[in-house]
């Protein structure tokens, strides 16, 4: 491995160092004791690795439910996974994407403290998986070697800061502050969540006030209420997949609706565990931020992944994940009627975006807004997937491609200018 390799991929590239050498940096910056240097350091690192295990958690749930989903109604497609087909890039685009990521990292910083736009994207894995599809994109188009780089820098750099800034309004009625911003390219889809939520529905219909019968109150525990509802998603897809599949294929012989309750509170358990890391993230990185704000970046945001906002409103985390499949499900259907190859609602991408999108469109829209601009999110993670295939050229032919929104409207005009000018 490369110098270069080692510095973009393993450091750059580790969303918890990332962060971590911004604390590091920012609690420098103030001159703070090498105590507290060293606890808020490590406390934001820990904080990002237990909100990255909590995702493990639920990524290695959810592909045991997808298993049983595809054997159940026997889905053949393509399916959504930005680790898959990065991992996939890689083998091709590897050197370009680490140089794109180098300089739109700088580029960032650059933006951060010349423009308006004050804001340091923090996400490294969504920073990589963008750099990703930019190279890919671009060399596909014909464009290589050092316009490539330039091209694909300032057209990430300029993302990083304007992916953010479109969402803030929306980030400031949803935590009541200014003081952290959106680092996630799923970005389109909660923008147009929020939009929607004001169009149809009432913020003071908040979904965190669902009212619920004493008798219920035990529901009123997110983790709980998580808990019984993928109980039963997971039962009845089981049910569906048959004894025979878990018990052979996932299971290792456990009882097949054993395994799906258990499964189930899985699910839950890395829902409570993103939820604390978040907490920890976030009473460590914001302080800690205030250095560079002051000194490299003055008034500088930190960009956080999308599990930041979850916290804020659970009962929409869980509408939304629903909403977001269930729009998921019906494009399925309407996909090949369009021409267009078949979308398999990957369960990843609709929990994070559309847990995150039910959260916007509940600041805006309250309860009618959390489960119609959901909804509106998971047809745009169905149909942007779909119409982004043709301009990845040879990557367009494997079974899986980008997920998450940004990525296919980034993707679909990037490709068409290109080609345009060819």
């Amino acid at each position: 491995m490369s110098m270069l390799d080692f510095i973009m991929l393993d450091i750059l590239g580790t969303p918890a160092i990332l962060v971590g050498l911004f604390a590091l940096f920012g609690l420098l910056l103030q001159k703070k004791a090498i105590a507290d240097v060293v606890s808020g350091t490590l406390k934001t690192i820990m904080g990002f690795l237990i909100l990255e295990a909590g995702a493990g958690i639920l990524i290695g749930s959810l592909d045991s439910f997808g298993a049983m989903f595809d054997q159940a109604f026997n889905l053949q497609g393509v399916i959504p996974n930005n680790e898959a087909i990065v991992a996939l890039a890689q083998e091709t685009f590897g050197t370009e994407t680490a140089m794109i990521m180098l300089f739109g990292m700088l580029v960032n910083i650059l933006l951060a403290r010349f423009t308006p736009f004050k804001y340091i994207f923090l996400t490294g894995h969504h920073t990589l998986f963008m750099a990703c599809l930019i190279a890919v994109i671009l060399i596909t188009g014909g464009i290589t070697g050092i316009p490539m780089v330039i091209i694909g820098s300032l057209l990430l750099g300029a993302l990083m800061v304007l992916s953010p800034a479109m969402l803030q309004p929306y980030m400031r009625k949803i935590t009541g502050s200014n003081d952290v911003a959106m680092g996630h390219f799923g970005s389109v889809g909660y923008l147009v969540s929020g939009a929607i939520g004001k169009l149809v529905g009432d913020p003071k219909k908040s979904t965190e006030e669902i009212k619920v019968p004493k008798s219920l109150g035990f529901l009123r525990d997110t983790s709980v209420s998580v808990a019984l509802t993928m109980t039963i998603l997971f039962v009845v897809v089981a049910v569906a997949a048959g004894a025979g599949f878990v018990e052979s294929e996932l299971s290792d012989g456990q009882n097949f609706l054993v395994y799906a309750l258990l499964q189930a509170i899985i699910f839950a358990a890395g829902v409570y565990i993103i939820l604390a890391g978040v907490r920890i993230l976030l009473s460590e990185i914001v302080p800690a931020f205030k250095g560079i704000a002051d000194k490299a970046v003055p008034n500088a945001i930190p960009a956080l992944d999308a599990p930041t906002v979850f916290p804020f409103a659970s009962n929409a985390v869980v509408i939304g994940f629903f909403s977001s499949f269930v729009a998921g499900l019906l494009a399925m259907f309407i996909l090949p009627m369009l021409g267009l190859r078949v979308i398999v609602p990957g369960l990843v991408p609709h929990f994070f975006t559309g847990a995150a999108a039910g959260v916007f469109g509940n600041a805006t829209g309250g309860r009618r807004g959390a489960i119609v601009g959901a909804f509106a999110n998971g047809l745009l993670i169905s149909f942007l997937p779909a119409l982004l295939l043709p301009v990845l050229g040879s990557l367009g032919f494997q079974g899986t491609t980008f997920g998450d929104a940004d990525f296919g409207i980034v993707g679909i005009i990037l490709g068409n200018i290109i080609s345009f000018f060819r």
